[in-house]
């Protein structure tokens, strides 16, 4: 499966994936808008930009399709740098790349990057199922032009000289265009609470929809993966350094905890590292100041306790 693929699935839930040595895809909500020449509305929607700067790896992509791959991370991060790779070269020889239901990247005369987003796909779940529309524009001369075609048909049964000296004409006029009001609000009146029933059973049938759709959606699991217990032999380091194993990172900051506690049971330093710039909660197998220990360590637990276990090193 594509690469494509799983940033499409993330962009549902996160304003920010990042492709490796490549750049980051970012959403941002769009509130409901209407065009006027088209009279068309559109409901509310994530908007996508790229911003090339941002490609540093930051696990989130390259961990999902490890896990949705059932493959080791460092398989999938070789992946996905050789995909990064071709899409460069694609764009340095002058081609256009579509990545589907995300958008187009091409390089303009001054060798600076351009990005058109698609909009075929709305990964605002919000909105599911709601899709844009056009409304007829209303006309509030017509009502006019009837009355005074409904006027020129009204028989007068008194003649030129007495209508001129007579007051019926004006009082005939006045009710005409009442009994004309009147029938058109009741039309209007009929056919808006048909169209509010309408929205309103296609509101419903959509919430349904988006919430089963949700609940079926293969995502993160929040609950803590469950790890089998195994006895290693740790050599106890100072948990304070630039370099960290990270165990895991946790949308839910109770998760976060349960599994530094879990991690402590069987010997490790671990401890709750912070809030990363994706709102996820880290924790840390344990850190040091030298990193080539640091990686020793990481192989070891790699082997033994996690696959899913890598290094970040901060300033």
């Amino acid at each position: 499966m594509g690469i494509e693929h799983y940033i499409q699935q993330l962009l549902y839930r996160y304003n920010c994936v990042v492709v490796p040595d490549f750049g980051a895809f970012l959403t941002q909500m769009k509130s409901a808008s209407i065009y006027k020449s088209t009279n068309t509305f559109y409901p509310p929607s994530k908007r996508i930009s790229f911003n090339e700067q941002l490609s540093s790896n930051d696990g989130l992509l390259v961990s999902y399709m490890a896990n949705a791959e059932n493959k080791s991370y460092e398989e999938m991060l070789k992946h996905t740098l050789d995909v990064a790779k071709t899409w460069k070269k694609q764009l340095h020889s002058g081609e256009r790349l579509k990545i589907s239901s995300i958008g187009e990247l091409w390089l303009n005369r001054e060798g600076k990057l351009q990005f058109q987003p698609s909009d075929e796909v709305n990964y605002l779940t919000s909105s599911f199922g709601l899709s844009s529309f056009v409304s007829p524009v209303v006309t509030r001369e017509v009502l006019k032009e009837q009355v005074e075609e409904l006027e020129e048909k009204i028989p007068f049964i008194i003649t030129p000289e007495q209508r001129k000296r007579s007051s019926f004409r004006p009082y005939l006029k006045y009710a005409a265009i009442l009994l004309l009001a009147f029938s058109t609000g009741m039309t209007a009146y009929r056919f808006y609470g048909e169209m509010l029933n309408k929205k309103q059973i296609v509101l419903e049938e959509a919430q349904t929809l988006v919430s089963k759709n949700i609940q079926e959606a293969t995502f993160f699991n929040s609950k803590p993966l469950e790890l089998p217990e195994l006895t290693l032999n740790v050599t106890k380091k100072t948990i304070t350094g630039n370099h960290h194993i990270i165990a895991g990172a946790f949308r839910i900051k109770e998760n976060a905890d349960k599994k530094v506690l879990q991690l402590r049971k069987k010997g490790y330093e671990a401890r709750y590292l912070g809030v990363n710039s994706y709102g996820l909660h880290q924790v840390t197998f344990a850190s040091y100041e030298d990193p080539e220990e640091a990686l020793i360590v990481l192989k070891r637990i790699k082997s033994k306790e996690s696959q899913d276990a890598w290094m970040l090193s901060t300033k």
